[in-house]
C-alpha cells in the first residue's frame, strides 16, 4: 500500500474497500449488556451514540454457544441474534459510521455457568487459564480445565466462524474482525502457554498459526476477503499467555500468510498502556510492512500520538478504546481539544443503561 505523506486523523479515507468518514476506530470493548446473549435496543443506543467514528468494532461476540464465556456476552449464531444486531448496524450507519462485529470465541477463558445448556469450555489443550471468571449465578469462579479439542471440535469451530460471518453480513455489518488477541481461542492456538498439542495444530510456528489462518480463509470464502479482519496482540499476556523464543517468527509468518489471503485489515494492539510489557522496538512497524491491507494501530492513543503515527506511515487507522466508554462524542472532543470525561469502571460491565448510555453528549 502506497503511504501518503500526511494522513489527517479527521479526514475521510478508503480502507478495506470501505469509505470511512475519518480514520478513528472505536476499539472493541466488553460491555455485558446482551441479556440472553441477544443484541438489543439499549446496545443500539450505545453504538448509535458513537457513530461519528469512521469504524466501530463491536464487543466480542460469540460465533457459537461454546464461545459464550462471559456473562451477558452477545452471540451471532442464530437468526434471532442477527435480528438483534440489525438494530445496532442501523444505528451505526445512521451517523455515517461503518461497523464490524468482533467474532470472539473465548475458548478456555470461560465457565460452564455462563454457557447455554449443552455447550462446553474448550481449548487447544487441557490447560486451565489462571484466575477467575464472573458468573451471574455463582459469583467469581476459577477457570475450569478445558476439554482439549478433537479434530472434529476444531473443524466445527472453524465452520462456526464462517457461518457467523455470513450472519454478520445479513445483519448489516460491513466487516468482521476475528479476535486473535487478548488470550481467547484463536490466540490460545498461537501461544505455547495454552497450546501444547503434538498434532498438526501445535508445535511449529506453521502449525500454531494454522487455526487463525484457517478461520480467516473460511470466513473470507464465506463473505469476501476484504470484509475480514483480525485483531492480534503479539507479546500479550492476557489469559495466562506468554511470549516464547519464536514469537516474532510466528507473527511475521502469520502476517505474511494473512496478506496472501488478501484479508481487509489487521488490528495490532499494544497493551503496554494497560501495564503489559511494551512490544519490542520496531516489531509493529515491521509487521505493518509485511501486510498489504489496512493496518489499524491500537493501544493507549491520544490525538497527538495518533496524528504522529499516521503521518509517519505506521498505520492507516487508529483505534481508541477507553476514551469512547465515557465520551460518546469522542471524535468531536478530539477535534476541538475538549477535556475528556473519565470512565467509571464500577459500572462498565453491569446490566442496564447506567455507566453505558447515560454519558452526556455535546
Amino acid at each position: 500500500m502506497t503511504q501518503p505523506t500526511t494522513t489527517p486523523l479527521f479526514a475521510p479515507t478508503t480502507a478495506f474497500g470501505q469509505t470511512l468518514q475519518n480514520r478513528i476506530v472505536m476499539a472493541p470493548m466488553t460491555r455485558c449488556r446482551a441479556i440472553g446473549n441477544l443484541a438489543n435496543a439499549l446496545m443500539a443506543t450505545y453504538y448509535g451514540q458513537r457513530n461519528s467514528a469512521g469504524l466501530l468494532i463491536t464487543e466480542g461476540t460469540a460465533p457459537s454457544p461454546n464461545g459464550l464465556g462471559y456473562a451477558r456476552q452477545p452471540g451471532l449464531f442464530t437468526a434471532e441474534q442477527a435480528a438483534g444486531w440489525k438494530l445496532v448496524t442501523d444505528a451505526a450507519h445512521a451517523g455515517g459510521a461503518k461497523i464490524a462485529v468482533q467474532l470472539m470465541h473465548t475458548g478456555r477463558v470461560g465457565h460452564p455457568a455462563n454457557l447455554p445448556a449443552g455447550a462446553k469450555v474448550f481449548g487447544p489443550s487441557a490447560l486451565a487459564a489462571p484466575g477467575q471468571m464472573w458468573t451471574d449465578t455463582q459469583g467469581m469462579q476459577d477457570h475450569p480445565v478445558p476439554e482439549a479439542m478433537t479434530e472434529a471440535d476444531i473443524e466445527q469451530a472453524l465452520d462456526e466462524f464462517a457461518a457467523s460471518a455470513k450472519l454478520a453480513v445479513q445483519a448489516g455489518f460491513d466487516a468482521i474482525e476475528l479476535h486473535g488477541a487478548n488470550g481467547y481461542l484463536i490466540e490460545q492456538f498461537l501461544n505455547t502457554a495454552s497450546n501444547q498439542r503434538t498434532d498438526s495444530w501445535g508445535g511449529t510456528v506453521e502449525n500454531r498459526a494454522r487455526f487463525a489462518l484457517e478461520a480467516a480463509r473460511r470466513s473470507a470464502a464465506a463473505i469476501g476477503a476484504n470484509k475480514v479482519g483480525i485483531r492480534l496482540s503479539p507479546y500479550g499476556r492476557n489469559g495466562g499467555l506468554a511470549p516464547d523464543p519464536e514469537t516474532d517468527a510466528l507473527y511475521f509468518y502469520l502476517m505474511a500468510e494473512l496478506s496472501k489471503l488478501g484479508i481487509g485489515f489487521v488490528h495490532v494492539v499494544d497493551h503496554s498502556a494497560m501495564g503489559a510489557p511494551p512490544l519490542p522496538e520496531g516489531l509493529r512497524a515491521n509487521l505493518r510492512k509485511a501486510f498489504a491491507g489496512t493496518f489499524i494501530l491500537s493501544g493507549g492513543y491520544d490525538r497527538a500520538r495518533a496524528e504522529a503515527d499516521l503521518a509517519a506511515g505506521l498505520g492507516d487507522l487508529v483505534a481508541f478504546g477507553r476514551p469512547f466508554l465515557s465520551n460518546p462524542d469522542l471524535v468531536a472532543k478530539l477535534q476541538a481539544g475538549t477535556e475528556l470525561a473519565a470512565p467509571d469502571f464500577s459500572k462498565a460491565y453491569t446490566p442496564g443503561p447506567e455507566g453505558y448510555t447515560d454519558w452526556p453528549i455535546g
